[in-house]
């Protein structure tokens, strides 16, 4: 993985990820309206929900200096989803969360565990936190395996936004690299 001066970029062998901005609103949309894509995330969503979810991941760049990437597979143009690193509150608890979303067309090709990886990498190089953690949707077999192949386990069920959701977790000792 190769990593920006800051945050703002960073490149794995398939994938180009760039810092969310203001100007990727229309690929925010077209993510959000994709049913594939946001099969387990809740469903589709309007503009209007896009718009605020924008607006709500644009502040915690502005905050935390991380936050929400957009993919493109290298060396094409086009956006093919997303990933995340951000603070989550989880039943009260400030945590940081990895995840990701693609779509439909690019699953099954390992890119999610590719970019799960870089992921971890960030938060423990650069962020320095000795956890993670990562929730999905019981029945999201698929990214459950995502997560174990990059060492995060189940925790437990979980409520966060009306839904319930399966947590997972990892920590890491400082002298164990990822």
């Amino acid at each position: 993985m190769t990593v920006g001066a800051n945050l703002d970029a960073f490149w794995t062998e398939r994938l180009r990820a760039e810092r969310l901005t203001d100007a990727h609103l229309p690929d925010v949309i077209r993510m959000n309206r994709d049913e594939g894509l946001m099969t387990h995330l809740g469903g589709v969503k309007d503009d209007a929900w896009s718009a605020e979810y924008l607006a709500r991941n644009l502040r915690h760049w502005e905050l935390y200096g991380f936050g929400i990437w957009i993919l493109r597979e290298q060396p094409r143009a086009e956006v093919i989803g997303r990933a995340v690193l951000r603070h989550l509150l989880v039943e009260g608890v400030d945590e940081i969360e990895v995840g990701y979303a693609f779509f439909p067309a690019f699953w099954g090709r390992g890119l999610a565990t590719e970019v799960t990886a870089a992921c971890l990498g960030l938060a423990r190089e650069r962020l320095r936190v000795p956890g993670i953690v990562a929730i999905t949707a019981p029945a999201n077999v698929a990214s459950q395996r995502v997560l174990i192949k990059n060492g995060l386990t189940y925790d437990r069920d979980v409520m966060h936004e009306d839904s319930l959701w399966s947590l997972f977790r990892r920590r890491w000792a400082a002298d164990v690299p990822i």
